[in-house]
Formats: C-alpha cells, sequence, structure tokens
C-alpha cells in the first residue's frame, strides 16, 4: 500500500530564502521539500488551521504467510 501522491507544483523563492531553508533542513536532518512542508503545517498550525495528516506507508516487509512457508 503506497502513500497518496503529493500535489506537485512550482514555487518561485527568493534565493537568500532557499539558502535558509536549505541551512534549516540540513539542522533538521530533512530536505527541503520536507522543510518547507514541515514550515508551512507549523504556520498554519500557529493560525489555527487544522491539517489532516496522510497516512504513512507501512515500512518493512510483510508478514509471510504459512502458505509462503511451505507449510500446508
Amino acid at each position: 500500500m503506497s502513500a497518496p501522491p503529493k500535489k506537485a507544483f512550482p514555487l518561485r523563492l527568493d534565493p537568500a530564502l532557499y539558502a535558509a531553508i536549505e541551512r534549516s533542513a540540513a539542522g533538521d536532518l530533512r530536505s527541503v521539500n520536507g522543510q518547507v512542508e514541515y514550515l508551512l503545517r507549523e504556520a498554519l498550525a500557529k493560525r489555527g488551521i487544522k491539517v489532516a495528516v496522510s497516512a504513512k506507508p507501512k515500512r518493512g516487509r510483510p508478514p509471510v504467510s504459512s502458505v509462503e512457508q511451505g507449510d500446508e
């Protein structure tokens, strides 16, 4: 099961603003895209706007069924 696709759109930023976001992202061990999303969610929360969080995809291998193990 995969996560729903994210909405892509072009975003033009001042180079100094991008550099600041890039530094902030590196400090938080996030990508620039992830940092922009985090900052937007944080700003919306401060304004009292709730944003539903999409379900994250499950990580790891799926459980092995008894048929796959050969226990018929």
